[in-house]
């Protein structure tokens, strides 16, 4: 299985930029795809972006396409979400996930969730 951590959240105000990270440590299987997430209040969780840990393709929602770029760095089985021109609706606790060997942006297939970083943008 994979454990993942999220790390990389705070309180910034609107028009601003925040990394995230996400560690993966693969203890059995292979990664193909991590992704990143959100949840705001009393919302279901949102996807976002997705990469795949081989070639580095990348998919995003449109609703953060412009803003957010997501990368990695295999070297330290990592992936980043840089998150620039930051809005009030923004604000959520952001994950990350393993994905299926092929690009998806249906939340329901992926697995090994982390724990989850808050991201607060004040207005």
């Amino acid at each position: 299985q994979v454990h993942l951590v999220e790390s990389g959240g705070g309180l910034v105000q609107a028009g601003d930029s925040l990394r995230l990270s996400c560690t993966v440590s693969e203890q059995t299987f292979t990664v193909y795809t991590v992704g990143w997430f959100r949840r705001a209040p009393g919302k279901r969780r949102e996807f976002l972006a997705v990469i795949t840990m081989t070639s580095g393709t990348r998919y995003y929602a449109d609703s953060v396409k412009g803003r957010f770029t997501i990368s990695k760095d295999n070297s330290v089985n990592t992936v980043y979400l840089q998150m620039n021109s930051l809005r009030p609706e923004d604000t959520a606790v952001y994950y990350c996930a393993v994905g299926p060997s092929k690009l998806t942006s249906i939340v329901d297939q992926y697995q090994d969730w982390g724990q989850g970083t808050q991201v607060t943008i004040s207005s």
